[in-house]
């Protein structure tokens, strides 16, 4: 008898193009989840390499990984040192679903 090995499934291996990476991102900021927020950040600074990003932030990569694992929000200075380091610009528009 043959045994198959599963891997656990890693979004940052889906993560290939610039394209890719960005309508991700746009998705998650959809949401509104700031600690899914963070996990996402988390994958794609994995698939573009973690220790690059500890380095342009000046944060531990042991931080990132913590910060970056969706298990709580990362603080907002942590979000943008990484949304920077990244090389992400957030913009701001008014909402379709505006509260009234």
């Amino acid at each position: 008898m043959s045994t198959i090995k599963i891997q656990p499934f890693d979004m940052a291996n889906y993560l290939g193009s610039e394209e890719e990476i960005t309508e991700y991102l746009r998705q998650v900021l959809e949401d509104g989840d700031p600690a899914e927020l963070g996990a996402a950040l988390g994958n794609i600074a994995r698939a573009r390499g973690m220790s690059q990003l500890a380095r342009d932030t000046g944060l531990s990569r042991e931080s990132l990984y913590k910060s970056l694992s969706g298990e709580r929000a990362p603080s907002s200075e942590t979000l943008f040192k990484v949304m920077r380091a990244l090389g992400f610009q957030l913009t701001i528009q008014p909402s379709v679903h505006r509260p009234s």
